[in-house]
């Protein structure tokens, strides 16, 4: 799921992630490799947000799905496996204008 820059901001302040810009030189192999998604690094690897269905409520959600974890003490090659859900739900609020 790519998401809106709302979106990002509030997954960033939910997950204490950093998003990978699209200028970030990886984008076209993740792309590849995953479809089009915002992606995110933490201390554990890379992640998307997949959306959640969110009956009775106007709010948006999305699970947070594990891609690849790190493959070296220094956070600098990942490792690409199975896509696993965390059970982390990241919970977008509508922005007031």
């Amino acid at each position: 799921m790519k998401l809106t820059s709302t979106q990002v901001k509030q997954t960033v302040n939910q997950l204490g992630a950093q998003v990978l810009p699209d200028e970030h030189p990886a984008m076209p192999q993740l792309s590849s490799m995953f479809g089009e998604h915002t992606f995110f690094v933490d201390e554990s690897g890379l992640k998307v947000v997949e959306p959640t269905p969110s009956p009775a409520t106007d709010r948006q959600s999305g699970e947070v799905v594990s891609l690849a974890n790190w493959a070296d003490s220094d956070l600098t090659r990942l490792t690409a496996h199975e896509p696993e859900p965390t059970g982390v739900i990241v919970v977008f609020e509508q922005m007031k204008h």
